[in-house]
């Protein structure tokens, strides 16, 4: 909720639902923390002379509840309401200076007001009214601090050699800002302190004004910082994705000369290899890539919304963001999408040696049926042969036993010529013996093709 910098009592705020119901009808469980999502980083209503220091720390998720129990112990030394347990946002007035605390996804902010007239701007900011013991136990790491001094309208808009003094001579950007209604300078540097610095002189803006420019400046400052933080880790990859293009070139070549399946599964090896590595890197820079674009689209939106007019001799906020900003965030892109064209490169060259490896295994099992075929008509003429033998030699003892009966006969005192007799039955126990073959091996081809 906006708030006046001078009230004079502060509120806890809760995210708490009040009821379970509402005219007897169950409520929804998260309408309350819903809706008090629109109101968290609300915009506070500042009343110029004020001087204002924020600290932006990068913190996990599961320190949000240590965060908490630091400002619930400053809250004790000014005996204030400290905020609940589930609250990601609050602001209270403790002693001659105003806090406010924001819990965002990846970070958080700790922002410090002090309205009184000032004659320097940043000798005493508004921080140094804060408990460094009490700083110093802050979870998290610091990414983004940034002091604001904030003009009144009566006060004579600062000389360029003022500015040189206040900005330690390094060149200044500025313009005027919400229509002409303020106008803003900085340097865009880390100052000795480990601060930068921000001097807006106000000509007619209202305190809700003053609230939203102030806000947009240091969410600029904020996701500024937050979406340069992949650069380094991108541009430590240029040289290794170069790397890695001269590789996939080679193994490209190499698919052209293959001469047998060991070096096709050889080349595959590699290939899979590569590709691992390709999705490893892009596996670790995807995520903060992602987070990153959001975050320079929402500079390039806050940078819109101070409605800029030029001053003669100064580059404006635009311009540097233009140049700098988007310089950097275009070498993030670039790797980005070096990433996923080696990726749909290498998935192209895989899925061509796979290909040509198949074909090469199909046509070793092709040669293999060939050469089973062809074992199996030698093994179906050898089976004929011993068939033929087998029925010679069944039809020879056959013709011993019909012998052996012929002549058992002949000695029972029947007169028979036993040999004239053995030479009839040749024909007929040789045909008999090959006929039966052949019926057995009829009846073992049908259960085969059953």
């Amino acid at each position: 909720m906006n708030r006046e910098i001078n009230p004079t009592q502060p509120t806890a705020e809760s995210t708490e639902p009040l009821e379970k119901k509402l005219l007897g009808i169950t409520e929804h469980p998260k309408r309350f923390k819903l809706h008090n999502e629109l109101h968290i980083g609300a915009y506070e209503q500042i009343i110029a002379p004020t001087q204002i220091s924020q600290l932006v720390l990068l913190s996990d998720n599961d320190q949000a509840a240590q965060e908490r129990r630091r400002i619930a112990q400053l809250c004790e030394r000014y005996d204030i309401a400290p905020p609940s347990q589930n609250s990601d946002h609050f602001s209270a007035i403790l002693g001659i200076y105003r806090i406010t605390w924001e819990r965002h996804t990846e970070y958080s902010t700790y922002t410090f007001f002090h309205s009184a007239p000032f004659e320097t701007p940043f000798a005493e900011p508004a921080i140094d009214h804060v408990s460094k013991e009490w700083l110093a136990t802050l979870p998290g790491v610091v990414i983004a601090a940034t002091h604001i001094a904030f003009d009144d309208s009566e006060r004579q808009q600062r000389s360029l050699k003022e500015l040189s003094q206040l900005f330690a001579s390094n060149t200044v950007i500025g313009s005027e800002v919400a229509a002409g209604n303020a106008i803003v300078w900085t340097d865009n540097q880390i100052h000795t302190d480990g601060f930068g610095r921000i001097l807006i002189h106000n000509v007619a803006l209202r305190s809700r004004q003053s609230g939203r420019l102030v806000k947009r400046l240091l969410e600029i400052e904020t996701y500024r910082m937050l979406a340069m933080l992949p650069v380094p880790m991108m541009r430590g990859y240029i040289q290794q994705l170069a790397h890695f293009d001269e590789q996939l070139a080679d193994l490209t070549e190499k698919n052209i000369g293959l001469e047998c399946l060991e070096d096709e599964q050889d080349l595959l090896n590699e290939l899979t290899q590569l590709a691992a590595e390709i999705e490893r890197i892009s596996a670790k820079t995807s995520q903060r890539y992602n987070a990153s674009s959001m975050y320079y689209e929402i500079v390039k939106l806050r940078v819109s919304e101070l409605r800029e007019k030029r001053i003669q001799g100064l580059q404006m906020f635009v311009e540097f963001m233009e140049q700098r900003l988007t310089s950097a965030m275009g070498t993030c892109t670039l790797v980005n999408n070096k990433l996923e064209t080696l990726s749909l490169r290498v998935e192209r060259t895989s899925s061509l040696l796979r290909a040509r490896v198949e074909i090469s295994m199909e046509k070793q099992s092709r040669d293999l049926l060939v050469s089973m075929d062809k074992r199996a008509k030698l093994q179906l003429r050898l089976q004929q042969t011993v068939e033929g033998l087998s029925v010679v030699v069944l039809s020879y003892y056959l013709l011993g036993l019909v012998s052996y009966g012929l002549k058992a006969v002949k000695a029972a005192g029947i007169n028979l010529d036993t040999e004239l007799a053995t030479g009839i039955a040749i024909p007929i126990v040789v045909g008999t013996v090959l006929l039966a073959a052949r019926r057995l091996r009829r009846r073992m081809d049908r259960m085969h093709d059953d």
